[in-house]
This record gives C-alpha cells, sequence and structure tokens, in this order.
C-alpha cells in the first residue's frame, strides 16, 4: 500500500468515514455523492476525511479520479462546484488490502493514527458475505475502540437471510460494537416522503382523528418496479421479492403507518413504537402463510415499447427457478386501533412503471343521501402518499358536479413536493449519511425490530417451501401483475389500485 503523505498537523476533532468496499457502485453512485452535497452545503464537519478500503490495486489518486467521477455522474446538484468536491477530495486516501487480511486492518489502523482521527463511521459497503469477516477484524485490531471520540458502523440490508442467519450476525456485531454504535442502514427511511408521514399523521389535527378501524377500510402498499433483476440476477434468485423487498421496505412502510405517535421524536421512542406494530401481528406460518400470501414470477412482455426477456432467461437465473418476482400478503395488526383492517402487502418486477405509494382507504358513508348512482365510486375517500416517483399526498374525494342534479363525481386534491418546495427532495443517503455522523439512529432499525420482521417473514418463506411446486404462476413483463393477484384480495370484496 502506497504510503499515506500528509502535510496536516494531527487533529483530535478529525472525522473519518471508512468505506470498505470502496471500489463498488454503491460508493460512486450513492456514498460519494451524498457526502458532496453535505460538504457543499456545510454540513460536514471539519477536518473531514474519506478512508476507501478494497482489494483492487489502486492508488489515492486513482480512488479520487473514480470517486470525482461518481459525483459528476450521480450527484443531484449541477452543476458540480469543482473547488467544494476538490476539498472533499484532498483528504481521501485508499489502504489496499483483502478483508481477511489483518495486516490491511493494521494499515487502516496507522492511517487512522497519523491522520489524527479520534472519530470514525465503518461503512460496509460490500456484499453481505463480507460483514461477519469485517466485524471479525475490526475487533481483531481494535479499532473499534478509542479512549476519546466515537466508533460507529453502517451496516447496509439485507440483514441475513432468515431469522437464523440474522441472529447470528447480530450476534457477531456485538461480540465487537454496542447496540449504540450500529446503524442498520434501509434507505427507504431516509427518503423525505417516508419521514413526512410522520409529519403529516402526528403533526395535522384533521387525520389522525380517522386514523384508524372506525373509518378506514384498508390499506394497500405498493412497491412496483419496470426492471428487471439486471446484474444482481446471481443475488436475486436465491432472495426473491420476499427477501427483497418485503422483510425490509415494505414492513417498514407498514410500521410507520400503523404506530401510535412516540412519547418524543428521538431513536428509542420511534423505534419502540416500530417494534410494537410487528409484534401485534399474528405470526403468519403453515396454511395460515398459504391462504394470506400470493406470488408469482414474470415472463416475456413489453415494456416501454421494448420486448424483455422472462425472468428464467435472465443471465444467472436457474432454468428452473421457482424464486418469485411479485408477491401480495395480507397482514393484520391485531391492537385496538387497527383490529380487522386488512393491510395488503404487494410488489413485484417488470411492472408498468416503478412506483412505490401507500394507498389509505376510508369507509364509504352507510347510506346512498341522494337519488342518483355515486360516480366518485364505492368508496371515493383515498388518501395517497406517493414515496416515489414525484413525491407527494393526494386526496380523492366526492363532489357534487355542475348541473340540476345532484351527481357526485369523483375530484383530486394533490400535494407535491417539487412544486411547492422546489426542486427535488434530498437523495436519502444525504439525510442518513449524516445521521450516522451526528449519532442520530431514529432512521435506522433495531436489532429487536430486525428479529421481529424477520419472524413475520420466516413463516411465510418456510410455508412456501413446504409446497411441492414444479411453477408458480406467471404475469407478463409490462403488467399490471398476475390475475390471481386480483382474485386475491377480490375475495375479500376489495380492488387493488391502478397506479
Amino acid at each position: 500500500m502506497p504510503e499515506i503523505d500528509v502535510n496536516l498537523e494531527p487533529c483530535s476533532e478529525g472525522v473519518a468515514v471508512v468505506i470498505f468496499g470502496v471500489t463498488g457502485d454503491l460508493a460512486r453512485r450513492k456514498l460519494m455523492p451524498a457526502l458532496y452535497e453535505n460538504a457543499k452545503i456545510g454540513r460536514l464537519p471539519e477536518p473531514f476525511y474519506i478512508l476507501g478500503f478494497a482489494r483492487r490495486p489502486w492508488s489515492h489518486e486513482k480512488m479520487r479520479d473514480v470517486l470525482h467521477q461518481g459525483v459528476v455522474d450521480y450527484g443531484r446538484t449541477k452543476p458540480i462546484d469543482e473547488k467544494v468536491l476538490d476539498g472533499l477530495l484532498d483528504n481521501a486516501y485508499y489502504v489496499e488490502s483483502t478483508f481477511q487480511d489483518q495486516e490491511g486492518y493494521k494499515k487502516l489502523q496507522e492511517s487512522i493514527n497519523q491522520l489524527g482521527i479520534q472519530n470514525t463511521l465503518f461503512y460496509l459497503s460490500t456484499p453481505p458475505g463480507w460483514y461477519s469477516t469485517i466485524v471479525e477484524n475490526i475487533g481483531a485490531t481494535e479499532m473499534e475502540a478509542c479512549a476519546n471520540g466515537w466508533r460507529r458502523i453502517v451496516v447496509e440490508k439485507p440483514f441475513g437471510r432468515d431469522l437464523e442467519t440474522a441472529l447470528s450476525l447480530d450476534a457477531k456485531l456485538h461480540s465487537v460494537f454496542s447496540e449504540e454504535q450500529i446503524y442498520r442502514m434501509d434507505h427507504y427511511l431516509g427518503k423525505e416522503t417516508v419521514q413526512n408521514i410522520h409529519a403529516f399523521r402526528f403533526g395535522n389535527g384533521i387525520f389522525e382523528p380517522l386514523w384508524n378501524r372506525k373509518y378506514i377500510d384498508h390499506i394497500q402498499i405498493t412497491m412496483a418496479e419496470s426492471d428487471g433483476v439486471g446484474t444482481r440476477a446471481g443475488y436475486y434468485d436465491k432472495a426473491g421479492v420476499i427477501r427483497d423487498v418485503f422483510q425490509n421496505h415494505l414492513l417498514q412502510l407498514l410500521t410507520l403507518t400503523a404506530m401510535e405517535a412516540p412519547a418524543a421524536f428521538n431513536a428509542k421512542s420511534v423505534r419502540d413504537e416500530k417494534v410494537k406494530v410487528l409484534k401485534s401481528i399474528n405470526d403468519i406460518s403453515g396454511e395460515k402463510a398459504l391462504e394470506n400470501t400470493f406470488r408469482a414470477q414474470y415472463v416475456s412482455g413489453t415494456i416501454d415499447g421494448k420486448r424483455v426477456p422472462s425472468y428464467r432467461d435472465e443471465p444467472d437465473v436457474a432454468a428452473e427457478s421457482t424464486t418469485e418476482t411479485y408477491m401480495a400478503a395480507r397482514l393484520f395488526v391485531n391492537n385496538w386501533r387497527w383490529a380487522g383492517v386488512p393491510f395488503y402487502l404487494r410488489s413485484g418486477k417488470r411492472m408498468p412503471k416503478r412506483v412505490t405509494e401507500i394507498s389509505i382507504q376510508f369507509t364509504q358513508v352507510p347510506l346512498a343521501l341522494f337519488g342518483q348512482r355515486n360516480l366518485a365510486g364505492e368508496a371515493p375517500n383515498v388518501l395517497i402518499i406517493r414515496i416515489q416517483p414525484d413525491e407527494g399526498i393526494t386526496l380523492y374525494l366526492g363532489a357534487k358536479a355542475p348541473g340540476n342534479q345532484m351527481r357526485i363525481e369523483p375530484v383530486r386534491m394533490h400535494f407535491s413536493y417539487a412544486e411547492a418546495f422546489g426542486g427535488e427532495p434530498p437523495e436519502a443517503y444525504e439525510r442518513l449519511l449524516l445521521d450516522c455522523l451526528l449519532g442520530d439512529a431514529t432512521l435506522f432499525t433495531r436489532s429487536d425490530e430486525v428479529e421481529e420482521a424477520w419472524r413475520l417473514t420466516n413463516g411465510i418463506i418456510e410455508a412456501w417451501a413446504s409446497q411441492d411446486l414444479e411453477n408458480l404462476p406467471v404475469y407478463e413483463a409490462g403488467t399490471q401483475g398476475p390475475h390471481g393477484a386480483d382474485d386475491f384480495i377480490r375475495d375479500d370484496g376489495r380492488k387493488w389500485r391502478e397506479n
């Protein structure tokens, strides 16, 4: 490894982010642009260092060039302020090492000492299979401890493949770090619209009194993707949609929608309430899991006028794969507020367009007060919280149409983040990385939350594995999903909202 050559006086207030796997896409496309955006508005502490750790034979200059290009290509605000970016990268250094080699960790520790860094954020920007090895070597070289300052570690999802592996990873993390030092990253929680669920619910006196089983018929949470599996096919064929997004993203959105008001907006209070929601959901396993879930796999179809291959024809996907690319689930939160209200969660690859939203369907009035058919629908009042794209909130109402007759038609009230606040909201990583540096864990998942989410998910996975299944139901790429999913919700007397 080239020696670090710096002309800096040691500074006890130095802060560094150590990126394990700095040569990967995540560092270039997300982490570096997020650090740059924070530096641009003066939010990063000073002095601030970036230490990259990976096995490729890069120099400091090579890493700086790659990260610089990452900001040019993926930075949110343009034009790029080269002075800010160069100033950030002037304090970027590279450590060449495999993740198994303890000598590399000793070199990293020497670099940290030489730069006088007291506060260090370790970021695991690597495949999950390396998490335990990296944590073990950090512990072996005692980099997690410091007499002054702090040490924290960020772990990207997925947090295990099932309950057993999640608990094993958690034990490994806790053998080196305390729970207060661990930041489990689910980037969905950093999205502005996701955070706004709290402000919308608890900051307005209009909707919170209606946010219960008396006024809400059901809730739909949808995460649709137009993309296929792309370069992630090797991972995805072992994970499926249930591990990729259900266990984390969808259940996170459910907890934020269903939770009680926290005593304070801090990490402990918010996460306590989220865990209570997960614990209120009955285990779904065996026949109950099969009755309350539906899964399917996409076949060849047309998206944006282009023919796309079937899932089984994607590179690195097994020819006879029964991995699901679509799933729907029906969950019940069995507490005083939500008893009897179904939460429908669904996600699928190769849908017509990319959209994530929460749809709150309010109950219909008990009588047809007007002599005409209600053209606003059987239940006209729907509140849509759009997470992506076109972040915003939409409320559908029934209103009288102009004319002599009392005719009710649907109308739409819409709030757009871009129109109201100007421009697109910040990227999730901008907020989450800053929170890690500030020591605010509110938007990160706690160990008991991860365990409860896997408890629910494990029951479904085991039920699916018990089925003697040669082929899944299928749906054509570019369509709204499989017909069986429509039957799944129609049997309850309801229907999916078309996005």
